[in-house]
């Protein structure tokens, strides 16, 4: 019971339904032009809480990110969620290779899948970042709302994590709002808790603020 609970509040508690992968599949297979595969990938994005909140600012979120870096040419997604969804949405280079993990084997596969029709270079994998970062290099990491859910599950895994992530940049965001929407201060919290973790590292820290997420 105890484990059930630490996997709920780690990743369970943001499918408030059970995900309809089949289904989705094969509407994503039926969008015949890119833009209707992207109105697919947004309705996907909705079926999570954490991409469901992104969705209001998904249009400048990663053009914002992205502006004043040199060409990223590889993204390692941890603990994903449905965020590789939001390629669409990135300004990236058409050849760009997207990595992806996250603790579910079904959601997993579901994304491999999804790569294939959207012809997306990259992969997929299941791994728990409480063990480690995976190995894998990219030209930029993002780590989006997941410190908080990890720390819940083993205080002290971030500045452990943060170490391992093999990316010359690493975008960590914040919730700015709980998941029933109340703010309760949290955009001060885990700008300090961030803060925190900087001190002493040899970092350059930018700051983004967008509604309901800080990065």
């Amino acid at each position: 019971k105890a484990t059930k609970n630490k996997l709920h509040q780690v990743a369970g508690a943001y499918f408030p339904e059970r995900p309809g992968y089949a289904h989705q599949l094969a509407e994503l297979a039926q969008a015949a032009t890119p833009a209707a595969r992207a109105e697919v990938c947004r309705t996907i994005l909705a079926q999570h809480a954490s991409t469901r909140e992104r969705l209001p600012i998904l249009d400048r979120f990663y053009t914002t990110l992205f502006a004043d870096l040199p060409p990223i040419r590889s993204i390692l997604d941890l603990a994903c969620g449905l965020n590789p969804l939001a390629r669409p949405w990135m300004p990236l280079p058409p050849d760009a290779v997207y990595y992806a993990c996250d603790i579910f084997q079904d959601q997993v596969d579901f994304l491999n899948a999804c790569f294939a029709l959207l012809d997306m270079p990259g992969a997929a994998a299941v791994c728990d970042l409480l063990s480690g970062a995976p190995p894998q290099a990219a030209d930029a990491a993002l780590l989006l709302k997941m410190l908080p859910c990890l720390e819940q599950a083993d205080k002290g895994s971030a500045p452990r994590l943060l170490a391992q992530i093999a990316a010359p940049v690493v975008f960590v965001s914040y919730p700015a709002q709980s998941l029933g929407r109340r703010a309760k201060g949290m955009a001060t919290n885990y700008a300090a808790h961030f803060a925190a973790l900087a001190e002493g590292q040899p970092w350059t820290v930018t700051r983004y603020d967008f509604p309901g997420e800080l990065v």
